[in-house]
């Protein structure tokens, strides 16, 4: 069988870091999380709520954008403050090298 006439833009593979976190909040709100690691993304992470399917490459700037989380993650406004707290220690600072 052979692959269409793709014009593939890019096509790597890597190691990656992947961290599972299950927490539940003080509002009772139970996150699930898989949390990769990788050197694309200019640092940021790529996180993906396991109960939702939903994914977002996230960095300090994103968390610092209003309404985020929320929108991404169709979480409340309390929910995502909660999600914002335990994501500030996870994320760590971007770093652009283009």
């Amino acid at each position: 069988m052979q692959l269409p006439d793709y014009d593939f833009m890019s096509d790597t593979t890597e190691q990656t870091t992947t961290r599972f976190v299950t927490f539940i909040t003080p509002n009772l709100k139970r996150f699930d999380l898989a949390i990769m690691t990788t050197s694309r993304f200019y640092g940021k992470k790529l996180i993906t709520d396991l109960q939702t399917g939903r994914t977002a490459i996230i960095g300090q700037d994103d968390l610092d954008e209003e309404g985020f989380l929320e929108f991404t993650y169709k979480l409340t406004e309390e929910e995502a403050a909660d999600l914002k707290q335990f994501l500030e220690f996870v994320v760590g600072t971007v770093h652009f090298t283009d």
